[in-house]
């Protein structure tokens, strides 16, 4: 990792070097590794450091972005003026105002040193003791055990000067025998959370004890589970939650804030800065995160900005830039769902017949302005009867709108998990959605999936 005391001052030092109207410089640099294990056998075992610049320039409205992982100043200042020779020859973009000045970043911890302790070796380590605990129950295990070191430093000429430095792990885990699979997942911050006794019992407990039985496609009650839940919360965030998709007409809020759009159970947000999550203080143009309610108890209520979104309306940043060029908008990436007064238990004895989900996969947007979407159950779903989790059955498709469904939640758990993807194939920047166990009285299941 580079540090503040050496990236702003090299930043700083590009940006006024510049001979552009406005110039922002963001350094990502990341130190990470990535195991895989499959059939209770590791296979890949690697680790990456890398260090990536990004230079915007602006030139009235000519704006330019260039991108390089050459990092000596003086293939920085030839990425310079490469950037500005591109925006001289830019059409300009007239919804342009200016790049964002300085606002006042909360001090938030989100490194912790411990992650030095996971050497490759304690790693190997940690993945075989998982395999000794499957090893007697006829079961085998995949998966990816990953962490990293990532430090995020943004510099523009206006003034803006932010430094943060972020650790992370994750690890994903699959349980499977000839029958089915079981699925579990932990992210953190801090190495010492991880408790793979606990994850390991989790994905078993959802493997096939017998013969998964085919249930006919139809309308069903459903638990989701908070990896369930968490997925269709980031559809949603990517559909519609941000201004862009509002300003081009594309989001499902189009005329309808102010409006009941989803049970009053519902209630989502984005918030950067609240410690049960994974923590960002400030985005990719340096600016802090402010916390963005979606739906306040059912009521559709606001959005995210960027610099670029938030001046067309004469508004304010929330904190919710991507790295430039961004084309798809503000979208939230620290997602919240709102606790309710309920116990998964509970939740599952009220179901007279329904489906129980584990999480999904595969999910493809059929119609973005009323969020309809489709995908395929994965890695523990079962059948529940009289309020009693009966027997697996056959993965199915799904084919429904969030909102429909949303609007249909008649419980939301109490507890709540923080479920992530994490990242293996583009930069490195884990963060993830907070979420609850929700049931929904009637989600359209439109097929049985051959996977």
């Amino acid at each position: 990792m580079i540090g503040r005391e050496r990236s702003i001052p090299l930043l700083r030092k590009i940006v006024q070097q510049s001979s552009a109207d406005q110039t922002e410089a963001v350094l990502l640099t990341e130190d990470s590794s990535l195991t895989r294990f499959t059939q209770s056998a590791i296979h890949q075992h690697v680790a990456e450091r890398n260090g990536t610049l990004i230079l915007r320039v602006v030139l009235g409205k000519r704006i330019a972005v260039v991108t390089t992982n050459l990092l000596k100043y003086s293939s920085l200042r030839d990425s310079l003026q490469k950037a500005t020779s591109l925006a001289e020859v830019q059409r300009p973009n007239e919804a342009f105002i200016s790049l964002p000045e300085p606002k006042p970043i909360p001090d938030v911890d989100t490194f912790s040193k411990k992650i030095d302790r996971l050497t490759p070796e304690r790693k190997v380590r940690i993945i075989r003791d998982l395999f000794s605990i499957v090893r007697g129950k006829g079961l085998h295990v995949s998966g990816a055990f990953s962490h990293g070191k990532v430090e995020l430093a943004v510099v523009n000429s206006l003034g803006v000067e932010a430094y943060q430095r972020y650790s992370d792990l994750f690890f994903h885990l699959i349980a499977e025998n000839e029958m089915g699979s079981g699925y579990s997942s932990f992210v953190s911050r801090d190495p010492d959370q991880l408790d793979i006794d606990s994850l390991a019992r989790e994905a078993i407990e959802k493997v096939s004890k017998g013969e998964p039985t085919e249930i006919g496609p139809g309308e069903y009650e459903v638990i989701l589970e908070p990896y369930a839940v968490s997925e269709l919360i980031s559809f949603l965030g990517y559909l519609g939650f941000h201004a862009l998709a509002v300003q081009e007409g594309r989001s499902f809020f189009c005329e309808e804030f102010g409006k009941k759009m989803v049970d009053e159970k519902v209630t989502i947000y984005d918030d950067g800065l609240d410690p049960e999550g994974l923590q960002v203080p400030f985005d990719f143009e340096g600016i802090p995160k402010q916390k963005v309610t979606f739906f306040e108890e059912g009521v559709a209520r606001g959005v995210t900005y960027d610099s670029f979104t938030a001046a067309r309306e004469g508004k304010s940043s929330t904190g919710h830039a991507l790295i430039a060029p961004n084309t798809e908008g503000p979208i939230p990436i620290n997602l919240f769902m709102k606790g309710g007064e309920s116990s998964l238990e509970e939740m599952i004895r009220s179901v007279r017949k329904g489906i129980y989900v584990t999480r999904f996969h595969y999910i493809n947007v059929v119609e973005p302005m009323k969020a309809v979407l489709t995908g395929m159950t994965r890695d523990g779903t079962f059948l529940i009867e009289d309020g009693e989790i009966k027997r697996p059955v056959k993965n199915l498709r799904f084919t429904e709108s969030v909102l429909r469904a949303l609007s249909r939640v008649s419980a939301v758990s109490r507890d709540r998990r923080v479920c992530s993807e994490g990242t293996v194939y583009s930069r490195r920047f884990v963060t993830g959605v907070v979420a609850p166990a929700i049931k929904i009285d009637g989600f359209n299941f439109s097929g049985v999936s051959a996977l």
